[in-house]
């Protein structure tokens, strides 16, 4: 498809741990895609959501958060982030209003300095904060930085977010439409049922856990085609022998529980009834191998 007048193009999100990008994307995708959590650096990889109008397509990049790497797959992280500025048709830099401008913030002033490609800032949360505090809050961010918009909305509430995807559409280049109008994202079924499960152990466990677990899909079959059933058999993977059992918890309870949550989205995801099976085991120091990251799907030959 090209038609004449037809405007498509790819939109990089970029920002900070916990700007809620992830929550963005979802809001404008109409579904989950990007996993959520109140956790810094949930997002590891990056995802691509698609966005088809009548008249446009927006292809958008939720990217890790930009942050000090700690080991090998931090590298990765911003390995992946980074070079989402690249090649792009936009970029919005997302920022919490609730927050003030630190290091972080500056940090990616930085990589964008020097960029061709305009940049928007996404003043995200605004729903929570008094309207004297927003225009004092986006006055501090002009002094710093040529931004060709500011557009302020509350991802999590849709405030705004119509409006943002009109300047964006109006921004865009004369393109093809690059996917199917059905499809949401270019990632396989196989990613984003890891991600879910992820989520969910995220959510129910305490601070040590976040960051030193991952989930590795094992299979997936269809075990029953009279009743339409998929079997997911996966794998979460921790660091240390006290996460296994932080995970697990009491005579499985824990383990349990992550399983019937993450069943939910992905028999959402997948449209149909899902039989889940879920293991976990110790890889230590998994984070800091090459080996493991390309494992669990972090492959820097990709970006």
């Amino acid at each position: 498809m090209n038609n004449k007048g037809y405007r498509s193009g790819f939109i990089s999100i970029i920002g900070r741990p916990n700007v809620g990008k992830s929550t963005f994307l979802n809001r404008v995708i109409g579904q989950k895609i990007a996993i959520m959590s109140d956790k810094p650096q949930t997002t590891r990889n990056k995802v691509q959501g698609v966005l088809t109008l009548s008249d446009a397509q927006m292809i958008f990049i939720d990217t890790p958060g930009i942050h000090v790497p700690k080991h090998k797959l931090g590298d990765f992280m911003m390995k992946v982030a980074t070079n989402a500025l690249r090649e792009v048709d936009l970029v919005l830099f997302m920022v919490n209003v609730q927050e003030g401008f630190g290091k972080g913030e500056q940090l990616i002033l930085e990589k964008l300095k020097g960029l061709k490609t305009p940049v928007f800032l996404i003043v995200n949360k605004i729903d929570q904060v008094h309207p004297d505090e927003l225009l004092a809050y986006i006055e501090s961010y002009q002094k710093r930085f040529n931004f060709a918009e500011i557009i302020p909305i509350s991802a999590l509430e849709g405030n705004n977010v119509e409006k943002l995807l009109d300047v964006i559409k109006e921004r865009l280049p004369e393109g093809p439409q690059y996917y199917p109008a059905d499809q949401v994202t270019d990632h396989p079924e196989r990613f984003i049922i890891s991600e879910l499960i992820r989520e969910k152990a995220l959510h129910l466990t305490r601070e040590e856990i976040p960051h030193s677990l991952a989930v590795a899909i094992d299979k997936i079959s269809r075990e029953d085609s009279e009743k339409d059933i998929i079997h997911v058999m996966a794998t979460i993977v921790v660091e240390r022998d006290s996460q296994k059992g932080i995970i697990i918890g009491k005579r499985g309870s824990m383990l349990k529980e992550i399983g019937k949550r993450a069943r939910v989205d992905i028999e959402n995801l997948l449209g149909t009834q899902v039989f889940l099976e879920l293991w976990v085991k110790v890889q230590k120091d998994w984070r800091n191998k090459a080996f493991h990251l390309k494992d669990f799907g972090f492959r820097d030959d990709e970006y």
